[in-house]
């Protein structure tokens, strides 16, 4: 059995959560990338369409996951480009909701504009959760891509 450890190269956005998580926002091993779950976050990491709370701190409106999907894949791309990928190179994708109905809804607009196609060639997932890491957040997709090396 050998020592040699498996070449990674990774990438990531530099928010705070990165830190205090502990991962790579991206990892490639050999021909394949890996996206870890992917959020509406801009550049400094403030989210984008934070869903409205009650005083519960629970989302109660979900109209704003359109706008958090497509932010989403805006950031799943520019992390692919890092490796010179695009959206082209995915073949698997997970989408995490937390309301499958409200997300279903514009899941296929959104997939279809991003991936510039009517039929995106990507094996998906479509998974409803009763959580997600902040509490305005309503979608996370983690992506995984081949690469010619």
């Amino acid at each position: 059995m050998s020592n040699l450890h498996t070449a990674k190269r990774t990438e990531n956005f530099g928010v705070a959560w990165e830190t205090a998580f502990g991962y790579a926002q991206a990892l490639q091993v050999k021909d394949t990338v890996y996206l870890s779950g992917q959020l509406s976050h801009d550049q400094q990491g403030n989210l984008i369409a934070p869903a409205l709370l009650n005083a519960a701190g629970r989302p109660v409106d979900f109209s704003a996951i359109e706008e958090q999907m497509r932010q989403t894949y805006k950031n799943a791309t520019a992390l692919l480009a890092r490796f010179g990928a695009t959206l082209d190179d995915v073949v698997e994708e997970t989408i995490y909701v937390l309301d499958v109905p409200a997300a279903f809804e514009v899941a296929g607009k959104v997939r279809k504009e991003m991936y510039g196609t009517a039929m995106p060639q990507v094996a998906s997932n479509l998974i409803g959760v009763s959580g997600l890491a902040f509490r305005e957040q309503l979608v996370e997709v983690a992506f995984r891509a081949v690469v010619i090396i």
